[in-house]
């Protein structure tokens, strides 16, 4: 039946992706926001802390998914008595309207102007919402695709990485100029889209075959979306465009977004004649062996985050999440300061930030799909992506730290990509070491480590070391020196997060040669 079907259900996330990742779009409103609430930069980025905050605190997300919606058993299709993804989108969208049009209420002038605090908790309601839409998303996902975990956490969070660049095309096409508007829309949009689709994603873990060919068809649909928003990006910070170019390019945008369901309408079809053609009586003596041999692989218990916390492989996993994404965050969230120095014009400044966007998606997409590849073709551990992503970006700070022309545009695309793949790899390496049972809530957990990482190198090494550099009375820096040291240390960071990962690689080998790749070929031959 279509609505419970795992194709409408990737479809359905993939909409709701798109356009729940409003935190991303914060540079469109943050100005009305500072000047129609008197604050300055400072205050203004305290609001932004709060956003960052919540945008990666996801605990409680997953604690719901896990007592709403966790499937308890794979073999006996018995799921929690009540229930299911919709109640963590539920909560997501009453989340996102609720902080978004508080916000615009204050901005709008509608309501007294709150305090400053008031307003970090609005901004930190409306970008905590993102991390419940998030998980049910992505879990239900991994649930219905447990073979190529992989590519699904790389489409879906491609597909989040790519929602604020929607957003953007939307407010360009419908609301430039007027970015109160597009907080309503914030408050509205999201929470719609939500609540209209929250009913088809669904758990449906019935053994199909060809998923990986419909899988790597929507793969093809997030990189076209993925280059038309990149041309777009490129050719707004180029030229000005008039709104009736705007409106067609997101009409263009839309019917992109669209294709998804004719690949679900096909999907279906196929999955149809399969089974009329099925016959149940080929190989059962051989299945029921090796059925068997698995059945004791599957007694093995998913970890909760209590239990997961005290193995080794939480921590390993959590650090090198710290290096790498706490990096990555630093990087974007200074680039602009960067290119000041390094005396980039506006122009290179604001497209270097645009693209990251891209850049950023590129990671989280390729990396599920390529690490999904050679897990199935080689047995590559997925583990070792860590290890090549992290040595990856220690080069991209040293591009960085470098200083020479044009180097900010080498080393973004080395640590947007790279800081992009950990978003897909750590959910993904989470669901295979500590089970799916309660994956939301440990990657969630695992996720803190991205604004801890982030605030110890931003505040503590960049900042600290840019003030010491500057002078005058702006407070300034001018030339290579000005953060040449700080990512010098910060590649030492990921250089060091790179031995961590390692550590993981040699100590879940042997675990991925015997648990993981046997389940894969035993559902190869099923």
């Amino acid at each position: 039946m279509m609505r419970s079907s795992k194709w409408i259900a990737t479809v359905a996330s993939i909409w709701i992706q798109c356009t729940c990742g409003a935190s991303y779009a914060f540079g469109i409103y943050s100005s009305v926001l500072k000047s129609s609430q008197g604050y300055d930069q400072s205050t203004l980025d305290t609001v932004s802390v709060f956003k960052d905050i919540g945008a990666n605190a996801g605990v409680l997300s997953g604690l719901l998914y896990s007592a709403v919606a966790v499937h308890r058993g794979r073999r006996n299709n018995h799921h929690a008595s009540f229930g299911g993804p919709w109640v963590v989108h539920v909560a997501g969208a009453v989340q996102c309207f609720a902080g978004y049009f508080f916000m615009w209420l204050s901005v709008a002038g509608v309501i007294h102007r709150p305090g400053v605090p008031l307003i970090c908790l609005f901004m930190f309601v409306a970008a905590h919402a993102q991390t419940f839409f998030n998980t049910a998303n992505v879990v239900t996902a991994v649930q219905n695709f447990p073979d190529y975990g992989g590519t699904i956490v790389g489409i879906m969070k491609g597909f989040l990485g790519l929602s604020g660049a929607v957003l953007i095309q939307v407010y360009q096409a419908l609301f430039k100029g007027k970015p109160k508007i597009f907080l309503l829309m914030l408050a509205l949009l999201p929470s719609f889209i939500t609540l209209l689709l929250m009913c088809l994603v669904r758990i449906d873990e019935r053994d199909t075959q060809g998923n990986k060919k419909q899988l790597n068809r929507f793969s093809t649909i997030a990189l076209l979306v993925a280059a038309y928003l990149m041309i777009m990006i490129i050719f707004e910070n180029i030229f000005t465009f008039p709104i009736w170019a705007s409106v067609t390019n997101l009409i263009l945008l839309l019917l992109l977004l669209a294709s998804p369901l004719g690949i679900a309408a096909k999907a279906l079809k196929d999955e149809s004649s399969e089974r009329s053609s099925h016959s149940p009586l080929l190989n059962d003596h051989e299945d029921k062996e090796y059925d068997a041999a698995y059945e004791e692989e599957e007694d093995r218990e998913d970890l909760n985050v209590v239990q997961a916390m005290r193995t080794q492989n939480f921590w390993l996993l959590f650090i090198a999440m710290a290096c790498g994404m706490g990096s990555g965050l630093a990087t974007i969230n200074n680039i602009s300061q960067i290119g000041e120095s390094l005396g980039y014009t506006t122009v290179e400044i604001n497209t270097l930030v645009s693209l990251w966007s891209i850049w950023n998606f590129l990671g989280r997409f390729g990396a599920g799909f390529v690490s999904d590849i050679l897990l199935h073709s080689r047995g590559w551990a997925r583990p070792v992506w860590m290890i090549i992503t992290l040595s990856t970006m220690t080069i991209g700070h040293v591009i960085i730290a470098s200083g020479f022309a044009g180097n900010l545009f080498v080393g973004s695309v080395l640590v947007g990509v790279c800081y992009g793949s950990h978003w897909s790899l750590m959910p993904t390496i989470t669901s295979e070491l500590f089970g799916v049972g309660h994956m939301g809530t440990i990657f969630n957990t695992i996720a803190i480590a991205s604004p801890v990482g982030s605030y110890l190198l931003s505040v503590r090494v960049i900042g600290y070391i840019y003030d010491k550099e500057a002078s005058g009375e702006q407070n300034s820096c001018s030339g290579t020196h000005c953060f040449m040291l700080s990512f010098l240390i910060i590649g030492c960071v990921t250089l060091f997060g790179s031995l961590v990962a390692s550590a993981l690689f040699f100590r879940t080998k042997r675990f991925y040669k015997l648990v993981v790749l046997r389940r894969l070929h035993h559902s190869a031959r099923r």
